[in-house]
């Protein structure tokens, strides 16, 4: 055991011994005025000399196992009788601690008893273990006979002198002290003269002033005339003493007071003596308890919390931690309180002994500023506001487990019974991590036997044990369905018996390569049945070893594959029928694995590729070169099949264009599709490569055609224009003028309409915001330059059927903002084409006085074709004021 303290670290070191002197007595041990005896490990006699066998009353029997430890008749300590197993000889054996100076009653057979005082001493051999102990021991009746007289003279001399024999001093009404007796001066650390004219209640600690003087104060008015009190003085040195005060009154004649005896007496001894006893209770109470809750512990984290709750209170710590070895040997924490993350990660790992070691002693440090540790640990410790520590080793049959760490926030004094019962509480803690670890071990074994037994019974493949001869050791329910053969049938005979004659060389392979440790998988072959029909089974088998991991024999495992091979067939004969569907499609069709490998082509791929594919070699498209339609490459592990295979969803609406080897282009249109298992895994994907070249021809002449017309709609509505803009300006009538200007700006709004539908790739669609630029871009041309336009649109499709109703609309609304939305000639129109959940918005918004739509309805022809044209779209215009003016209409 080592203590640390602030002067360092101490050991306790054996003193060598002569292990010969167990076995031969010394020649001097007859003339010797002392008793001498040795015993061997087991506590046998081995020698004795005559001044003990007069002393015991009696001659003991040397190496019999009745006379063990001692060879006295009976022996009494602290007057209570002990067996042999609990005398002094036997606990020197046990703990290897020596013995001095200890005193106890023998009794003779005739029936005298003496006193003796013991001294035993271990005797240990080179590697330090105890092989025996020689224990000395003297009459010492008569002292005790005297001590006892003594004692009882000391007593009545105490009775009598008691008043001298404590701290006595005479104080004054003030306090002050007027005389004291050297036995206080002492108590105190002061001299006589030192104390004299001093008050009384200036050594007193100051937590105890106040009781004391205010039952002196009465005691001076006369209240009292004596009281007793119990307090702590400060010592001159610092040092803390209990005192138990008597203050008597002296009084003259009449009853006044004069001045207080008081009398002092040391109880630091009994306090402290009192402390002990409350710890020590504590701590058998704690460990009573802990012992108790550790049975009923069901596992680890309960075994912690018990643990950790009786160090912090048993030993009066202010944190706890536990930790053990893992497999490796790292120390980790399986339990703390009062510890941060951060201080344990910086000291897990850290061990005052290695796993190994054999009987570690604990470690205490009593102030961590003074202590020898290592600068970073210290620094941890220290960061932590730890103060001092100790580590108690954890160990169970011999073997460290780990150990628990209890903290104080303040230096700590040791001592050694706290450090013993700190081990106490280890070997505790350690039988009931055992036990719970084998215990859970035991279940867990169980469990598994249990679950084995419970697979093999209900499992639905034959499960069949064997020895290396091939003689069958267990047959379970399936192995009889499956082969016909009850288990009282199959045990104990040969495995050859379900073997058909064919098959009888495949055994003796299976046990060569058993016997030399090697698993056989999956191995299909054909067994025999009782009935003689043969059956197709797949064999896994394992080689058995015992508890030295030695083989002794072969499990088996038999899974019936009759449905198996019928179904290969089948699929085969379906795969077959496939790869005849998709050889007999015009269409270019190919397969590949999840990988993206060619795995089947059709030979319509043949004729679209130009090209023989490699199967297993080539990968993503069976075809030599791939171009996106505008005729930038594209890379195989890009193509439609690839993204399908990697993103697992089909391909739709893609087009790529393909080159032979001998340069021809092909565009076509691929389906790539990914194929999946029952578990919805990839596996594979399947390609139809549709060839559009007669399409692409036909939207070619298409769009010429188109372009054709577009042109000469163009030209006509250019003309149209033209014409009547020309009108317009040889008109003499301005209404006349008005109405042809009207017309000419809504011929040119169709017109931008047009080339808007003109310009889109799309035949059926066209986009909101190019069209709303472009029509409105037109129809502000007419506008005043101090006029501006914001646009607002949504980046939407919209249909080619609601083209021209809505660049009338635009037309419309937007006239009739510059007419009265800008009185001054100057201003801004906004105007916008939005996309909500519902459909679409259209919208013109100024800042004019606005109007009551149903008020001019009927005078504004304009109007009147807004509302018509809104409800060709299926929507309605509105006309609101606030905050603006804006007229818009929502269509879907």
């Amino acid at each position: 055991m080592r203590i640390e303290s602030l002067q360092g670290t101490e050991g306790f070191i054996r003193t060598p011994q002569d292990a010969v002197a167990l076995q031969i007595p010394p020649d001097f041990i007859e003339t010797l005025p002392i008793a001498i005896y040795a015993c061997d490990a087991q506590g046998r006699l081995l020698w004795f000399n005559k001044r003990a066998a007069d002393l015991w009353g009696r001659t003991p029997l040397l190496g019999s196992d009745s006379e063990l430890y001692c060879g006295s008749h009976r022996l009494y300590l602290d007057g209570r009788q002990i067996a042999r197993a609990q005398t002094p000889m036997a606990a020197v054996l046990r703990t290897g601690i020596p013995v001095r100076g200890v005193e106890g009653k023998l009794e003779r057979p005739d029936g005298t008893a003496i006193w003796v005082m013991v001294h035993i001493e271990p005797i240990e051999d080179e590697d330090g273990r105890v092989v025996g102990a020689i224990n000395c021991f003297h009459d010492v009746t008569d002292r005790r006979l005297s001590d006892e007289i003594i004692g009882q003279q000391e007593q009545r001399l105490a009775a009598t002198y008691q008043h001298a024999a404590i701290g006595i001093a005479e104080v004054n009404a003030k306090g002050e002290l007027g005389r004291v007796n050297g036995y206080l001066a002492d108590l105190l650390g002061y001299s006589a003269d030192e104390l004299v004219g001093r008050s009384v209640f200036d050594a007193t600690l100051a937590e105890n002033v106040d009781a004391d003087l205010r039952q002196f104060e009465r005691q001076v008015r006369g209240e009292i005339d004596s009281y007793r009190h119990e307090k702590r003085f400060i010592r001159k040195d610092g040092a803390r003493v209990w005192v138990a005060v008597t203050s008597s009154s002296v009084r003259d004649s009449e009853g006044r007071f004069l001045y207080a005896v008081r009398v002092q007496q040391d109880i630091t001894a009994r306090k402290k003596a009192e402390a002990a006893l409350v710890r020590h209770l504590e701590q058998q109470a704690a460990l009573y308890e802990f012992t108790d809750s550790l049975q009923r512990a069901a596992n680890l984290g309960e075994v912690h919390e018990i643990a950790l709750s009786t160090i912090i209170r048993a030993l009066g710590a202010d944190r706890a931690s536990i930790l053990f070895f893992d497999n490796t040997g790292f120390l980790r924490f399986a339990a703390s309180r009062g510890l941060s993350q951060a201080y344990r990660t910086a000291v897990e790992g850290h061990s005052p002994w290695s796993r190994d070691t054999r009987d570690p002693e604990p470690i205490a440090i009593a102030d961590v500023e003074q202590s020898g540790l290592p600068d970073d640990l210290k620094a941890a410790v220290r960061d932590e506001g730890i103060a001092a520590l100790a580590f108690i080793p954890i160990s169970v049959r011999g073997q460290l487990l780990g150990k628990f760490m209890s903290y104080y926030d303040h230096p700590h004094d040791f001592v050694e019974s706290e450090l013993r019962f700190a081990l106490t509480v280890a070997g505790q803690l350690g039988f009931a991590v055992d036990r719970v670890r084998l215990e859970t071990a035991r279940q867990t074994t169980e469990r598994a036997a249990n679950q084995l037994v419970a697979v093999v019974e209900s499992s639905h493949d034959a499960i069949i044990s064997k020895d290396l001869n091939g003689i069958i050791a267990s047959w379970n329910a399936s192995a009889e369905r499956l082969f016909g053969f009850t288990a009282d049938e199959a045990i104990g005979r040969h495995i050859t018996m379900i073997i058909p004659d064919d098959r009888l060389g495949e055994e003796p392979e299976i046990i060569r390569r058993i016997s030399s440790g090697e698993n056989v998988d999956h191995f299909e072959t054909v067994r025999r049945r009782k009935d003689g029909n043969l059956v197709d089974i797949s064999l896994t088998i394992s080689p058995i070893r015992n508890s030295q991991g030695r083989i002794i024999g072969a499990s088996k495992i038999a899974r019936d594959i009759t449905d198996q091979k019928m179904a290969e067939a089948k699929l085969r004969a379906s795969e077959r029928q496939l790869r005849d569907l998709l050889a007999a499609i015009p269409a270019a069709i190919y397969t590949t694995d999840a990988d993206g490998t060619i795995t089947f082509f059709n030979e319509a791929a043949v004729e679209l590729s130009g090209r023989v594919p490699q199967i297993g070699k080539d990968k993503w498209c069976v075809t030599w070169k791939l171009f996106w339609p505008d005729g930038s490459p594209l890379p195989h592990d890009q193509c439609p099949m690839a993204v399908a295979l990697k993103e697992g969803r089909p391909i739709r609406n893609a087009e790529a264009v393909a080159e032979r080897p001998d340069g021809v282009r092909i565009p076509f249109i691929p389906y790539p599709t990914p194929l999946r298992d029952e578990d919805g895994k990839i596996v594979g994907g399947i390609n139809m490569l549709v060839d559009i070249s007669e399409r692409k021809q036909a939207e070619t002449q298409q769009r010429l055609l188109f372009n054709e017309l577009n042109h000469r709609v163009k030209n006509n509505m250019q003309m149209l224009q033209s014409l009547l803009s020309l009108a317009g300006q040889r008109a003499a009538n301005p209404q006349a003028r008005e109405i042809l200007r009207e017309a000419g700006n809504r011929v040119a709004a169709m017109a931008a309409a047009q080339q808007v539908l003109y310009e889109t790739v799309d035949s059926t669609q066209f986009n909101a915001k190019g069209f709303l630029l472009a029509v409105c871009g037109t129809i502000k041309q007419t506008f005043p330059k101090e006029v501006a336009v914001e646009f607002e649109a949504d980046d939407a499709k919209l249909s080619n059927d609601v083209a021209m109703p809505l660049a009338l609309i635009l037309n419309e609304l937007l006239t009739n903002a510059i007419k009265y939305g800008t009185p001054d000639g100057a201003g801004t129109i906004r105007v916008g084409l939005r996309r909500d959940v519902d459909g679409f918005q259209v919208f013109v918004e100024d800042s004019g006085p606005g109007f009551d739509l149903a008020s001019v309805r009927d005078r504004s022809s304009g109007l009147k074709l807004v509302q018509g044209l809104a409800r060709q779209l299926h929507g309605k215009l509105v006309v609101t004021k606030e905050p603006k003016t804006r007229c818009s209409i929502r269509f879907s």
